[in-house]
């Protein structure tokens, strides 16, 4: 987990570093990209949504290299189907992937010459994933409203937010998407229905509200 200075300035203006030439399936174009994971190294794994593919970049490169899925949607073990997140798992050197429309987490090698990946969790609509610092994966579970954290290998994992039903009270989310975890194994959830971000203290029964929280709006309050 980077450590952002809390005076940290960002320039103005951006640099593509990915995809950038219109919408499509060519190795140099993304199509509705969705959750991405950057590497030690600034190598960059894109959840290519629509594309139904996991993308690698290379800093500098110009094209991408498809690194899973890319057989258009389906839900063999060599497809994907609205994948919306992705992360690298060092100790296995291996991608995991939130394969949505597919209800399943998968596990893909990035070793060269791997065809398909494996099942590492069944029936859960993911949403969102990330990983502590003791390598606990966490999964948004937007079909019941909670965050899990698991070993891998784990099935069925321990509720660490959410899971009391789907409404805006502080044990309660609303179609979680996007997760982080810090060092202190904090959650924060973006809780998309309920247009806010909760923070869930590691043990905690119910969750702290850090943004928005007062309805749909543009206001900044």
């Amino acid at each position: 987990i980077p450590n952002i200075p809390a005076d940290a300035r960002w320039a103005q203006n951006g640099v593509t570093v990915a995809g950038g030439h219109g919408q499509g399936s060519a190795t140099n174009q993304l199509h509705w990209p969705w959750g991405l994971f950057v590497d030690d190294d600034q190598t960059i794994v894109i959840a290519d949504r629509y594309n139904h593919r996991i993308i690698q970049w290379k800093m500098g490169n110009t094209n991408g290299q498809v690194v899973a899925g890319g057989k258009g949607s389906g839900k063999q073990l060599d497809q994907l189907n609205d994948p919306t997140d992705v992360l690298i798992h060092k100790e296995t050197d291996s991608i995991i992937i939130c394969d949505s429309g597919n209800g399943r987490v998968v596990q893909w090698s990035r070793r060269s010459g791997t065809t398909q990946g494996e099942i590492l969790i069944d029936n859960i609509y993911c949403s969102g994933l990330a990983m502590d610092n003791q390598r606990y994966l966490y999964i948004s579970d937007y079909g019941k409203n909670e965050v899990r954290r698991y070993q891998i290998g784990d099935k069925n994992g321990t509720l660490v937010a959410g899971g009391n039903g789907q409404s805006a009270g502080l044990n309660q989310l609303d179609y979680p998407t996007c997760i982080f975890v810090d060092q202190q194994q904090t959650v924060y959830v973006s809780d998309w229905n309920n247009h806010r971000v909760m923070k869930w203290n590691k043990g905690a029964k119910e969750g702290i509200v850090v943004a928005g929280g007062q309805g749909y709006g543009n206001t900044l309050t």
